[in-house]
């Protein structure tokens, strides 16, 4: 029986975004998130008495600024020679934009797979075969678990790879392969990185993509850590995920469809941020909140959209380990009022052209040439780095239902 850790794109110093431009944001904690988690994975392989530890690619997040990242991180597999546990790496693409890697003097107990072809190591105390081969470029399109070997009998046969698949959403596609392709090889366990969503393949055999282990930002939500594998008699019979994270990426919804008044969207709001930080084992938290359902709040929410957002931000900042990445409105209006609708209100008129507005070929930016003042009154979140302000027309005209809203709901504020 022996045990192995999986784990994959570690992204040391990789900068976590959406948080350190917000004041009050822990700054240092941010910075040296990945670092923190990647030394929560040597004390747990120290604790754990693993076998070995396989690194599926992207161990760092492109060419590095100096060589602290390298040196960072042969100090830590330092311990881990000290306690015999052998390291085995495959380069994915991040990895293969730092150049200085090639120049860094590595511990005897890492092996980092060549790029020119694939690669078998045998480890004879474990009757273990791993199997691998890192990244030459940034872009391999190339399917490479093809020119992988086919497993060695009477062995357990592992395959490291960093490949999407035949695809993940939102991971470029790279080193593609099917799961037939895999399967081909008669591997045991094939250990896969490139993606940071956890999941588990295929049980027959075992192919796996542990995630990152650190969450960089809020489409990483979630538990993030590594798989503790276990071997008996050739076949593994335990497969447990432990969670490195040091921070936490979450992503709560709200509906606030029965909430009334601004103070109880403050009271709930506050409860939501408490479960929410329990439920992720009191870790520090960065949460995007996102408030939905048709409201009879809506028009107060989007009227002042500002003071709403530091508002809650002031719940966040009261609440310990919590911080506030962004705040997102996608509520809409209760029904307009009769006065509204009244088909001779003053007000009727307008709010129909609005709210039936579409744009035609001519650019919106022709049609609203306010659209650069209207920037002050657009609701926290569009004018941060996903803005569309300034792209093109076609992008522009994607703010139209939040402009409407705006406009809508200053001229009924006090109607409705």
């Amino acid at each position: 029986m022996f045990r192995f850790i999986h784990a994959a794109d570690i992204h040391i110093d990789s900068p976590l975004r959406g948080l350190e431009a917000h004041d009050g944001a822990p700054v240092e904690e941010i910075r040296g998130a990945t670092r923190r988690a990647f030394d929560n994975l040597i004390e747990w392989a120290l604790e754990e008495e693993v076998a070995f530890v396989l690194i599926a690619g992207d161990l760092y997040d492109g060419d590095w600024k100096d060589y602290n990242t390298g040196l960072f991180f042969v100090n830590r597999i330092g311990r881990l020679q000290k306690a015999g546990i052998k390291v085995f790496i495959v380069a994915g693409n991040h990895d293969a934009a730092t150049n200085m890697t090639k120049s860094l003097p590595l511990p005897s107990n890492v092996t980092f797979f060549s790029a020119d072809k694939s690669q078998s190591f045998l480890l004879a105390e474990h009757e273990v075969v791993i199997h691998g081969r890192s990244y030459s470029g940034r872009v391999v399109s190339d399917n490479l678990a093809l020119g992988y070997p086919q497993a060695q009998s009477g062995y357990f046969n592992i395959g490291l790879l960093h490949t999407s698949l035949t695809g993940r959403e939102g991971h470029e596609v790279y080193a593609p392969c099917s799961i037939d392709d895999l399967k081909s090889k008669d591997y045991d366990y094939w250990a896969l990185g490139h993606v940071h969503q956890r999941e588990i393949v295929s049980r027959d055999p075992w192919i796996v993509f542990p995630g990152n282990i650190q969450g960089r930002h809020v489409r990483e939500e979630g538990a993030k850590g590594a798989f503790l594998v276990t071997v008996e008699e050739g076949r593994v019979s335990e497969i447990i995920h432990h969670d490195l994270d040091v921070l936490r990426w979450s992503v709560p919804r709200i509906d606030i469809s029965d909430l009334a008044t601004i103070s109880s969207l403050h009271e709930q709001i506050r409860t939501v941020m408490e479960e929410t930080k329990a439920s992720c084992d009191n870790k520090p938290l960065a949460l995007r909140l996102i408030l939905e359902g048709q409201s009879a709040l809506h028009a107060e929410l989007h009227g002042g959209a500002a003071q709403v957002l530091q508002e809650i931000r002031g719940i966040s900042t009261s609440l310990e380990g919590i911080w506030l990445e962004k705040v997102q409105f996608d509520t809409s209006r209760e029904a307009l009022s009769k006065e509204v609708n009244a088909e001779k209100s003053p007000l009727s008129g307008l709010l129909h052209t609005i709210a039936n507005f579409t744009p035609g070929d001519e650019p919106l930016t022709a049609l609203i040439p306010e659209l650069g003042a209207l920037k002050s009154k657009l609701p926290p979140g569009i004018l941060e780095a996903d803005s569309l302000l300034g792209k093109s027309d076609d992008k522009l005209a994607e703010l139209l239902p939040e402009i409407k809203e705006i406009l809508i709901a200053k001229l009924t504020r006090h109607e409705t």
